[in-house]
């Protein structure tokens, strides 16, 4: 036993059992997050069941059946449910009514003893809406300008042909209202900045201001005929609706133009099903978000959460590499470079909020500010650099990074063996030389190795980023086709903020708390993709190396 503790087979045991039960706490977590957050799109059966009130009177409930737990009845009780029965516990289903315009609230606890049998109507509809959520019912009859052109069992086909055409209109709005009148409200406000540019300069001469004129009215005219195009397609979007019975028998009429889709999901096959859960796993992927960012996609935050981490990536790998490569390679090693070094990873734990402060009080109010009084006074006083934007969230995570970075370089250089620095020089190379041609070269799978640990810290970080340019909805992306297409000065969506906005600010926080995991699991794979692409850059470097190294 002795020598068993000797060879130390026991603390590699050990290890092998700890990084084991990581990976099954991680493979968990993320198996928990799957399941939470990916059912969320698969269609659920609307139950249609009774409910007995306080006032004795019963009335018809339509939903969907979401949650059930154990509850006391001392505590249904005091809560004001008369229950009689001498068992002391019993079950509360949580149901998702819809109909939140209707009914002021979209999910509700019932307790086990007040609901009625569960059926299961094949007729009943639910109604996915551009606004106020969803929408449960039975399905009365298709109108086109107010007069029933199906209703029965012909309004269900009726109401597919007319949903995929109103679906095309709206699609054609939303480009319209998005893509061309975002440009021409872009080249006016240029048209504006401009003008105002001349005047502080004292150049806006006639000549100069009969370009502004005429270029702001072919942009007027251009406005105005695109509004026009979108009154035409609103007026023939407003022209098809439904009316359908919900649970307390009123019938409500829903213009097709409020609507993104219609199913019945007590009557869809597992073809379908698949098929509609594909349908919205896509569009949580590509679309926008909406309904307090707890209905629709997250496009949005996946491309800001990605487009910061390349920028991030692009200024904090060379100001690593030249720092790491300075202190190894030139400076004269004493004092004061291990003080450097000593602060440096020091740097590294100090706590993310701290650099979102510095952030804020250095990039954004002093370099921001200072850029918008030299460049851009014609736009005093709405800043442009001078508020919080991507540019400088990328630069506040490249300095939080910084230290990792100067870390890995320093510890890959100190690797490259002296002797291959000394056959360098002795081949009559000079020292910038050796470092160019041979030193960084071999060092540099440490380097990536840097730059992944940076990559999977800063994609996550949330807090310093609420402060220097994250927002909740970004109307604009930082990248778009108006020139100068990379617009640095722009907020934007970051996946870790869309967490903590949805689970923590939403108004409807059971409707949010499956956006959550999904989101969560979403984040984590965006990590894991730029990891992975990172490291497959590593290994390739490594094996060149290897190539070198046995020539």
């Amino acid at each position: 036993m002795r020598d068993w503790f000797k060879g130390g087979e026991p603390w590699i045991w050990t290890t092998a059992g700890a990084v084991a039960l990581s990976l099954v706490m991680v493979y968990a977590v993320v198996w928990m997050t799957a399941v939470q957050g990916l059912g969320h799109w698969w269609p659920k059966p609307l139950v249609e069941t009774t409910v007995t009130e306080p006032d004795g009177s019963v009335k018809r409930l339509i939903g969907e059946l979401r949650d059930k737990e154990e509850i006391s009845l001392l505590r249904l009780r005091e809560s004001g449910y008369d229950i009689k029965s001498d068992d002391r516990y019993t079950s509360r289903y949580l149901f998702k009514q819809g109909n939140r315009d209707v009914y002021g609230v979209d999910f509700k606890w019932i307790p086990a003893p007040l609901l009625g049998e569960f059926n299961y109507p094949k007729d009943v509809i639910s109604i996915e809406r551009h606004e106020w959520g969803s929408f449960f019912g039975h399905l009365k009859s298709v109108k086109e300008n107010g007069q029933v052109v199906a209703e029965g069992e012909a309004a269900w086909p009726e109401l597919q042909k007319r949903l995929a055409r109103s679906s095309d209109l709206f699609n054609e709005i939303l480009s319209i209202e998005k893509h061309d009148i975002g440009e021409v409200n872009y080249s006016l406000e240029r048209l504006r900045l401009k003008q105002r540019k001349l005047e502080l300069l004292g150049e806006l001469t006639d000549q100069a201001m009969a370009e502004i004129s005429q270029e702001r009215q072919k942009q007027d005219a251009a406005f105005a005929k695109l509004q026009a195009r979108l009154d035409e397609l609103r007026a023939r979007n407003a022209r098809d609706s439904l009316t359908a019975e919900i649970q307390d028998g009123q019938v409500i009429e829903i213009p097709f133009s409020k609507i993104a889709d219609v199913i019945k999901p007590n009557d869809m096959g597992l073809l379908q099903k698949v098929g509609h859960y594909l349908q919205k796993l896509y569009e949580f992927i590509v679309d926008d978000p909406r309904e307090a960012n707890t209905e629709g996609g997250i496009f949005p935050a996946i491309f800001g959460t990605v487009m910061m981490v390349l920028l991030m990536s692009v200024m904090v790998t060379p100001l690593g590499i030249m720092a790491a490569v300075y202190m190894r390679e030139y400076a004269k090693q004493g004092p004061l470079i291990q003080t450097i070094r000593i602060s440096v990873n020091n740097l590294a734990g100090v706590p993310s909020i701290v650099y979102g402060v510095f952030g804020l009080g250095f990039f954004v109010y002093f370099l921001g500010g200072n850029i918008d009084a030299l460049f851009f006074p014609e736009a005093h006083p709405a800043p442009v650099f001078g508020s919080p934007g991507i540019l400088w969230s990328s630069l506040t995570l490249a300095l939080l990074t910084l230290p990792v970075v100067i870390v890995a370089t320093e510890e890959g250089l100190a690797r490259v063996p002296r002797s291959i620095r000394e056959g360098s020089l002795a081949l009559g190379a000079t020292k910038a030389e050796t470092l160019w041609r041979t030193v960084l070269p071999i060092a540099s799978p440490a380097m990536m190795t840097g730059l992944i640990l940076a990559v999977a810290r800063a994609a996550g970080e949330v807090a310093p980023l609420m402060l220097v340019g994250v927002v909740k909805l970004a109307p604009s992306l930082p990248l778009d086709g108006n020139f100068p297409f990379l617009h640095l000065e722009r907020k934007f969506m970051h996946l870790g903020f869309h967490i903590y906005d949805v689970g923590f600010q939403s108004p409807n926080v059971e409707a949010a708390r499956p956006l959550v995991y999904a989101t969560s699991l979403l984040l984590v794979i965006t990590i894991v993709v730029l990891n992975l692409f990172a490291i497959r850059l590593r290994n390739r470097l490594r094996e060149r190396m290897r190539g070198l190294e046995g020539v």
